[in-house]
């Protein structure tokens, strides 16, 4: 078999030399930083296009990025000149044809288009020809460069993948309320994590309390409220931007802030999301307790029309929307007999899909509502049930108080630094080192006085959570048990309603009792806010039963 024939773009006698652009690509932004691959790859090209009696009239550089696809701007601004007509250059010249394309379609594609515009591809460590030997030893060699790279991929991502098993972070910027910091030395590389950063955390655990609580002035907001909250009170975003919608769903979503960092959740080329079985659990600090992330994801849930039609929020019966059927945990509507005098709740699922879905149970409305309310207002709604219910709350108030305390410490740590850096920055200008007038300084000035001023905001923020008016006493426990008791058996039903929509869960119909199911933490905002109670749809979670027995 003959050997495939080398290019033969040479320069005849008398004519005017072949005009070359340079193509230059490295991968990885690391490659580029070094500054070593480029200028090799550039003097090697020059080179070979001296020997060749060529003139190199321009370079095209994509630096850190992937040959596996052809989203890059140089690559791209390269194309359109070279296939727009009038190109300035009559042939491409790369490294290899893997700093072109590591996907041998791509390449093969490129190498057409270029050839019905005159502009040949010339790889100076594999030239090759135009007949068809030569062509096939290209795509031989495309398919190995391709090849290649997806064995590369593999092998980076099983290391980052083992990299952060261990909880070591992988790169990128670092999740808002942490930052990066160095955790051991390896040899000559620094393993990194991510570590709790004071000032920004006091802001993503008042974005939290906006969305669970509200400001205190309201009830819990929604994520366009919250954002619209902070961004009149001027928080903003690391770089400085407002708070939208996206930021900061994408913020109270993230399972980083109960302390589990997830890795290798999306494909990196196409960015779809990959099984929950090949994601990474990075363990890190918690910025909210698991508890609390869990019940406003369960409360982002319900807040979602799909899950909770309007008719539930805003209809005439009391317990539409609460009242479900112990048999199949379908919700009960209303039905009511041929002359309308009778309402009863019954099953949906056996009204609507027959005998086959559920047995199906019917009750008149009237006595399921007073069941109901009796026993909210003679058993749950008292001082000692109450209490009973909240009795370990004391005990977290503590574990609270220690965690306040190291907050507390690292908020007055970022602080005094700031303040240290200013007044470094002013001693410089009145001992003369610096010039007032230096546009730099001044900017400098600006930035750390920014940072102070947010340590500050941030510090007295969480020093208010430690003042009595924040913590739950047998005092504020009788006065939210009375605002609740004339709440929920008094006034309009739309009202009663609503809150016990606020404060309940679940109420269980079976054949023989009714099961009534909701959460300690609902009665501990409660109580908070002396019995009143916030706006919103809460979740169906079930937690608040005090001995997980039924309260028939």
């Amino acid at each position: 078999m003959a050997a495939p024939k080398p290019a033969t773009l040479a320069v005849a006698d008398g004519e005017a030399p072949l005009r070359a652009a340079l193509y230059l690509r490295v991968s990885t932004g690391r490659q580029a930083e070094s500054d070593l691959s480029i200028p090799d790859q550039r003097r090697q090209a020059t080179a070979f296009c001296k020997a060749k009696g060529w003139s190199v009239v321009t370079e095209f550089v994509d630096a850190g990025l992937s040959g596996t696809d052809d989203n890059r701007p140089q690559l791209q601004r390269l194309l359109d000149i070279a296939t727009g007509g009038g190109a300035p250059f009559d042939a491409v010249v790369v490294h290899s044809f893997s700093r072109f394309a590591r996907d041998h379609f791509a390449l093969e594609y490129h190498v057409r288009r270029l050839r019905k515009h005159n502009v040949r591809l010339v790889s100076i460590t594999q030239d090759l020809g135009d007949d068809p030997m030569s062509v096939m030893v290209r795509q031989v060699f495309a398919l190995f460069d391709e090849y290649q790279s997806k064995e590369n991929a593999k092998h980076v991502l099983r290391a980052m993948q083992e990299n952060a098993r261990q909880g070591f972070w992988n790169g990128a910027a670092a999740p808002y309320g942490y930052a990066i910091v160095a955790a051991e030395q390896r040899g000559a590389k620094t393993k990194k994590k991510l570590a709790v950063d004071p000032v920004e955390a006091e802001v993503v655990r008042q974005i939290f309390k906006l969305i669970r609580e509200g400001d205190g002035a309201s009830g819990p907001m929604g994520i366009k409220a919250a954002a619209n909250w902070l961004n009149e009170r001027g928080y903003r975003t690391r770089k400085g931007a407002r708070w939208g919608i996206g930021p900061l769903h994408k913020l109270i979503t993230s399972t980083t802030y109960k302390g589990e960092h997830r890795f290798n959740t999306k494909a990196w080329k196409t960015r779809e999301a990959k099984p929950d079985a090949e994601h990474v659990v990075v363990p890190v600090d918690p910025i909210i307790d698991p508890a609390t992330f869990d019940a406003i994801q369960a409360q982002l849930k319900t807040r979602n029309p799909k899950a909770t039609p309007p008719r539930v929020v805003t209809g005439p019966i009391l317990l539409t929307g609460i009242a479900t059927c112990a048999t199949c945990g379908g919700g009960m509507t209303l039905r009511t007999g041929k002359s309308g005098r009778y309402r009863y709740y019954t099953c949906a699922s056996a009204m609507q899909k027959g005998k086959s879905a559920c047995k199906g149970r019917s009750i008149p409305m009237d006595k399921l509502d007073e069941i109901v309310l009796d026993v909210l207002g003679d058993k749950l709604l008292t001082e000692r049930f109450v209490e009973d219910l909240l009795a370990g709350l004391l005990e977290r108030q503590t574990a609270r108080d220690e965690d306040h305390a190291q907050r507390l410490s690292a908020l007055k740590g970022k602080l005094a630094d700031a303040e240290e850096r200013l007044k470094r920055l002013y001693q410089a200008i009145e001992n003369g080192v610096a010039d007032p007038s230096d546009p730099t300084l001044k900017e400098r000035i600006g930035v750390v006085k920014t940072e102070r001023d947010i340590a500050h905001v941030a510090l007295t923020r969480a020093a208010a959570e430690l003042s009595p008016e924040a913590r739950i006493t047998g005092e504020k426990i009788a006065v939210a048990v009375e605002a609740m008791r004339a709440n929920v058996l008094q006034g309009p039903i739309p009202f009663r309603r609503a809150y016990l929509r606020a404060m309940i869960d679940n109420v269980e119909v079976d054949d023989t009792e009714v099961r009534i199911y909701g959460r300690r933490t609902v009665l501990e905002r409660l109580v908070m806010g002396d019995g009143v109670a916030p706006a919103g749809v809460p979740s169906f979670v079930r937690k608040w039963r005090a001995r997980r027995d039924s309260n028939s």
